[in-house]
């Protein structure tokens, strides 16, 4: 991720998993931190989805 935009894109896919209760992106950490109990394979999904790399 390297900007605001980036950051709203991993939310609002990361949001739509079953099991978010929360999310928040960070650009310059390069990461997103995630409350709830969502399928781990689920986030990695969603996350390569909107054209970046993920791992959990």
């Amino acid at each position: 991720m390297s900007c605001e935009h980036c950051e709203q894109t991993v939310e609002e896919a990361l949001q739509g998993i079953s099991g978010v209760s929360d999310v928040r992106a960070d650009h310059e950490a390069e990461n997103a931190t995630i409350e709830g109990d969502p399928d781990s394979d689920a986030i990695v999904r969603a996350v390569e989805d909107t054209g970046y790399e993920a791992s959990v």
